[in-house]
């Protein structure tokens, strides 16, 4: 019966190594180096953009330079080159983002204040630099540099911002001193995107309610201020809230968007298959893709893309959760800004063709014409992937670790099992055998 229990339990000691051993190399071995669904949820938005940008700018791009493929061609070379400089992002660790955000600040400040001074006026805005057939948008990296900044900042001066009224309100003077440069152009709709993505920054840092309601209300007020102070943004507004009673006047990009929806139903008119991009709607192929792709592929296409943005923002926020419990801040706050912002401007794009929103010059994420927002939205992904390797990379690290300690511990226990074993070797040998005394008869000793 004895050696029958310890059969069994050898048996099942042996089960359990090799299922716990299989179990711990089945974990190494699903570890992948970055997250892959991320990367194909870029890329499907980049190749939606491609086809529908095609779609929507093949009439104008015929009408202006003779060549139906111009801006489709232009926007297949912003696409390699965004790719490109994800790539090459992808391959900074985050300690540099991390020790350079002051003077990525800094630089969004020059690039700001030379567009002032030598950019490019197109329809009243002067917004573009340009450096020989490279034409910057320094709205777009000045958004992802400000951000950078912030979270440096957060993690610099988290008990500041916590506790008392100074440390939150310095990164507002920053702010305020960029909205400054960027209402000079004018750009109002980055100035608020910027706006609602540092509310919600502080906010998850711990910012006091009293601190997040008091931004709330007075960034609402100066909104609405330079709202009512300026002609063309008050006209804006009026044709926004009843767009119908000036058709063919302020209210005709939004009637005509509008109609594109309308047009769409629930699969659309089929690709390529759009009115509204024969000129009827301006902008078609830049921040009015949307209405463009209702149009053509319908509620189910427009639900597609929206989902596929969504599903790209919670994986920003679920990162930057996980950064928070790995204790990497930077990270954490740098993952949660690109994850609003995001999810911000989508809601303008989208709300402005569809006539939820005033009229903003913002593009959709990885899909409209653009280049300079196609590369700094692509290097915005590259920054996450590089964030989910970085802590994958400390997982393993973390598994190598223990599986080390555990071997060294191993070795510890036989060394130290041996050397008893030789001490109680030595002392057998050492003690003298006596010989054996008789015994008597009646089993009794002497």
């Amino acid at each position: 019966m004895n050696m029958t229990a310890e059969n069994k339990s050898n048996s099942l000691r042996q089960l359990f190594m090799s299922r716990h051993d299989n179990s711990e190399a089945a974990a190494k071995a699903n570890l992948k180096p970055y997250d892959q669904s991320l990367l194909l949820l870029a890329v499907a938005l980049l190749s939606i953009g491609l086809v529908v940008v095609t779609s929507a700018s093949m009439p104008i791009a015929d009408r202006l330079f003779g060549n139906p493929f111009h801006f489709a061609i232009r926007h297949g070379i912003y696409i390699v080159l965004a790719v490109i400089a994800a790539l090459i992002v992808m391959q900074i660790p985050m300690r540099w983002w991390r020790m350079s955000n002051v003077w990525l600040l800094l630089l969004a400040v020059v690039l700001l204040v030379a567009v002032l001074l030598i950019g490019r006026s197109v329809n009243g805005s002067t917004r573009w630099l340009v450096v020989g057939p490279i034409t910057i948008q320094a709205a777009e990296p000045a958004k992802l540099f400000f951000f950078c900044y912030l979270a440096g900042y957060l993690v610099r001066r988290y008990e500041e911002v916590t506790e008392n009224l100074k440390g939150f309100i310095k990164p507002l003077v920053v702010f305020f001193a960029l909205a400054l440069l960027l209402l000079l152009q004018p750009d109002l709709g980055t100035v608020v995107v910027m706006l609602l993505t540092t509310i919600g920054l502080l906010f998850l840092a711990g910012a006091k309610l009293w601190q997040f309601f008091s931004l709330a209300i007075a960034g609402t007020l100066a909104v609405v201020m330079l709202i009512v102070f300026e002609e063309y943004r008050l006209r804006r507004i009026t044709s926004f809230l009843d767009p119908w009673a000036d058709p063919f006047g302020s209210g005709y990009q939004l009637t005509q968007s509008l109609m594109a929806y309308g047009r769409g139903d629930v699969f659309g008119q089929g690709l390529g298959n759009s009115l509204q991009k024969l000129e009827y709607l301006p902008e078609a192929h830049t921040d009015f893709i949307m209405a463009i792709l209702a149009e053509e592929l319908g509620f189910a296409g427009v639900v597609t893309v929206l989902i596929v943005i969504l599903v790209i923002v919670m994986k920003a926020m679920k990162m930057g959760n996980l950064a928070l419990r790995k204790e990497r801040p930077f990270d954490a706050y740098l993952a949660y800004s690109i994850g609003i912002w995001f999810s911000l401007q989508t809601a303008v794009n989208v709300g402005a063709s569809a006539g939820i929103l005033p009229t903003k010059g913002l593009t959709f994420p990885l899909l409209s014409y653009g280049g300079s927002s196609m590369i700094v939205m692509s290097i915005a992904v590259a920054i996450l992937v590089r964030i989910d390797f970085e802590m994958r990379v400390d997982g393993i690290q973390a598994i190598n670790k223990a599986s080390a300690a555990k071997g060294k511990k191993s070795l510890l226990t036989k060394k130290a099992k041996r050397k008893v074993n030789d001490v109680i070797e030595d002392v057998i040998s050492e003690v003298p055998l006596e010989p054996a005394t008789a015994v008597k008869a009646g089993g009794h000793h002497e």
